[in-house]
């Protein structure tokens, strides 16, 4: 008799779960879906870099960061900086040469177009748009399509003594569908940073 109970008790359990094994329940994917980002106020500060022929507006919640170090070698130009946007994990990066007869604006524009079309690996499209700021400064702005590592960037110069030189990037990998509403966001201050440069 308790060696029934015992059969009968292990028939139930066995019975239970192979029926679990055929519910109507069918799972759903959850859809991707990325953090919400707070976006601050817009409000912008005059830029106080004492070694750049230049001044410029840039946001409050970005910080101007003197460059010192270029891929582990002690950097020898006192106008090479960054913009940090700590909160967006992003960082803008600009370098300065003053042109010269060794340095003319053939040359520099020349590293400019290779190193923004190198992104063409990733990107989807390499949008070229001409500046004009109506200060005697001059440029033209890329807007990178896609996946690529940069997604803006651009130069500004007068044509004969100054080479202005700089590129967004995200420290995460490049996903533009993780970060479209942050770079919309950026692209609004970079456009009115670009509007406020004026040479010293």
């Amino acid at each position: 008799m308790q060696q029934n109970k015992g059969y009968i008790i292990l028939s139930l359990v066995f019975v239970l779960l192979l029926s679990s094994c055929f519910s109507d329940y069918t799972p759903i994917p959850k859809p991707k879906a990325y953090f919400n980002i707070e976006l601050p106020e817009k409000a912008y500060q005059k830029s106080s870099l004492d070694a750049c022929p230049f001044e410029f507006e840039y946001p409050t919640y970005g910080e101007i960061k003197k460059k010192e170090i270029y891929f582990a070698d002690q950097l020898d130009e006192p106008c090479w900086f960054n913009i940090e946007f700590d909160q967006f994990n992003a960082t803008l990066y600009f370098s300065y040469k003053e042109l010269t007869k060794e340095i003319g604006i053939d040359s520099v524009l020349a590293d400019t177009r290779n190193l923004t079309w190198h992104h063409t690996v990733k990107a989807e499209y390499i949008d070229e748009r001409a500046i004009d700021n109506g200060d005697n400064v001059y440029g033209v702005y890329y807007n990178v399509g896609g996946n690529a590592a940069s997604s803006v960037q651009f130069y500004l110069t007068d044509s004969t003594d100054h080479f202005l030189r700089a590129s967004l990037y995200f420290k995460n990998t490049p996903n533009i569908d993780s970060v479209q509403d942050v770079l919309s966001f950026l692209e609004q201050d970079i456009h009115y940073l670009i509007q406020t440069v004026e040479w010293k």
